[in-house]
């Protein structure tokens, strides 16, 4: 059984309750500020969160290395010395190639069934909006926090670019502090304290080319991309070291992971796995290719390294002259101590507000919450399912998008008054 909220508490989920039409609607015109990424122009969205700031008689500052790719901070003073907790979103979101598929306009932010749809509902706007909303209820409540509370709404996620937080960890690390709390995608049974690292690799296949009746006089280089692209399905197989008590953990967790990421999404939490995401090559149907490119994205699970999976590459490769290959991104498997404090005060407010304890998992796809992992600060992921991100029909139930906020605001306001 959950436990009473204090008076102060009480508090803060009668303001959610009473804003609760102002925040859908906060919610459905961040949607319809485009920001995909790429390109990447957040300046509309961004424009959406400093007018709520300013509106609550609020200061912040933007750190702009990319003009188009604003990062806002704002941070308060408690009213007693304490520690500092970073609120951490992004205001970008995976692009839409098209409304195929959709059942509704990709930026409509229409309200169907209880859930809103559109591009970014689930990753992450819905959860920088608790962010944002968590920093702007608990100013109301400054003089009671022990410390420091920071907003860090970062451009440039989506693409592990180097303008948003991977900057501001460089030359701005001031604003990391002592904890991170963020709203990434997790599903309300469940909340990451860490996940897999990302490494992507792209291939260039050459070769002489030729007629196309002539396929004796060349190999062809998309024929050599697709030999290449199925080898490196070996890597699947690979054995990560092992995590000791943490392989429990995931283990246990498989039914919630299967729930909230989707059936099979276990069986991949502790395996490499590989996306052919982009290939490129030939220049006629009549013509043996001459030139391939292709872009995979492969994840690393804790316990294997980019050297591992480097060495495996280059076996593969052996076989194949024409081709080389260079690394686009990479960045390290990462997590948190499971029982960090963050993560048992998120875990007993979805208690007091829904019931719900939810599960402690590593996560499939990346975070900015790796930046402050990679400084040893712990940082905890809790947020809305991801139903349609980075696919079609995303969206966030109207209850969940509630439940999240709620978690968020009295996650930080437990943090911050504790001595």
């Amino acid at each position: 059984m959950s436990a009473m909220p204090t008076d102060d508490k009480q508090q803060l989920i009668d303001w959610i309750e009473a804003d609760r039409d102002m925040l859908v609607e906060f919610l459905r015109e961040f949607i319809r500020r485009r920001s995909p990424n790429p390109p990447g122009d957040t300046l509309e969205a961004a424009a959406h969160v400093m007018q709520a700031l300013t509106a609550n008689g609020l200061d912040y500052k933007i750190i702009d290395p990319n003009k188009v790719m604003p990062n806002i901070i704002a941070s308060i003073e408690g009213g007693s010395p304490g520690r500092h907790l970073a609120l951490n979103g992004h205001l970008d979101v995976f692009p839409v190639e098209s409304d195929y598929g959709w059942s509704a306009d990709p930026w409509g932010a229409e309200i169907r069934d209880g859930k809103i749809y559109g591009r970014g509902a689930a990753d992450m706007k819905c959860g920088t909006t608790a962010s944002l909303f968590t920093y702007i209820y608990l100013n109301r409540m400054r003089e009671k926090l022990k410390g420091k509370l920071t907003l860090v709404a970062v451009s440039d996620e989506e693409t592990f670019g180097p303008w948003g937080a991977r900057y501001l960890a460089d030359h701005h690390p001031e604003v990391f502090g002592d904890c991170c709390l963020n709203g990434e995608p997790s599903g309300m049974g469940s909340l990451r304290f860490g996940e897999k690292g990302p490494l992507w690799l792209e291939f260039a296949v050459k070769t002489r080319g030729a007629h196309g009746a002539y396929t004796h006089a060349s190999p062809s280089a998309t024929k050599i991309a697709v030999g290449i692209i199925t080898q490196l399905e070996e890597l699947s197989d690979m054995e990560p070291a092992n995590l000791g008590n943490l392989e429990a953990l995931i283990r246990d967790a498989a039914t919630v992971i299967d729930h909230e990421f989707g059936d099979g999404a276990s069986r991949i939490v502790r395996r490499v796995t590989i996306n052919p995401g982009t290939i490129s090559g030939g220049v006629k149907v009549n013509m043996v290719a001459a030139d391939c490119t292709f872009q995979v994205d492969i994840r690393v699970p804790n316990g294997l390294t980019d050297e591992d999976i480097h060495a495996e590459v280059k076996r593969i490769l052996e076989k194949y002259p024409e081709v080389t290959y260079k690394t686009l991104i990479y960045n390290p498997p990462a997590w948190t101590d499971p029982d960090t404090e963050m993560a048992q005060i998120v875990r007993a407010n979805a208690m007091l507000v829904s019931g719900i304890d939810p599960v402690p998992v590593i996560s499939l796809g990346g975070t900015d919450a790796r930046l402050w992992r990679y400084k040893e600060v712990p940082a905890i992921v809790y947020g809305p399912a991801p139903r349609g991100m980075g696919s079609v029909d995303e969206h966030v139930p109207i209850e969940e998008f509630i439940h999240v906020v709620k978690c968020h605001v009295l996650s930080a306001y437990d943090y911050l008054t504790r001595t």
